[in-house]
């Protein structure tokens, strides 16, 4: 399983099990990278149902009458919601065609899916590690020493490491 050449150069991925900080990274990786120069998009699968609208909301109501798409604008932003209505769920590849251009992709969760990643583990949730059994995982970050990792292991608090060693892996290395 080697990464999957329909996907960016510039795509990389945090995995991990539930509770092991990958959102809490993700909110300090974003800036840290944007703050070299880059711009960042992020992608976050969820294993569930989910809303972003609120009930009573136009384009919830739109959603709810049958819409394939609502797409809602403002000055400020715009979202297109998009109800898959029984078709199949979108791979990762095509979902990464819907996005704008960016400097780089940062990826929440599809762990299953083979783009580069970073483990984000802590010992304390008593969970196994992911890297044995995915060779799409280049480094794990943790809040404790795993000795005997055979992959470097960065400590989940020093951000700008992280985001060196995604940066290189991405060919976006340096400050712009």
């Amino acid at each position: 399983m080697g990464a999957d050449q329909s996907l960016p150069a510039n795509l990389f991925g945090l995995s991990g099990w539930s509770g092991s900080g990958k959102t809490t990274l993700m909110a300090r990786l974003i800036p840290a990278v944007a703050q070299r120069g880059f711009t960042v998009s992020t992608l976050k699968h969820a294993h569930h149902a989910f809303d972003i609208d609120q009930p009573g909301k136009d384009s919830y109501v739109h959603r709810m009458a049958g819409a394939s798409e609502v797409l809602v604008a403002s000055g400020q932003r715009w979202a297109l919601m998009h109800e898959n209505r029984g078709s199949p769920e979108l791979s990762l590849a095509e979902l990464v065609a819907k996005l704008s251009p960016v400097d780089l992709i940062l990826v929440e969760g599809f762990k299953r899916d083979s783009h580069p990643k970073l483990e984000v583990h802590r010992p304390a949730n008593g969970k196994p590690l992911l890297y044995p059994d995915d060779p799409n995982i280049i480094a794990v970050a943790s809040d404790m020493g795993l000795p005997g990792c055979p992959l470097p292991v960065l400590n989940l608090d020093d951000v700008e490491a992280i985001a060196d060693l995604i940066l290189d892996r991405c060919g976006l290395g340096g400050a712009r």
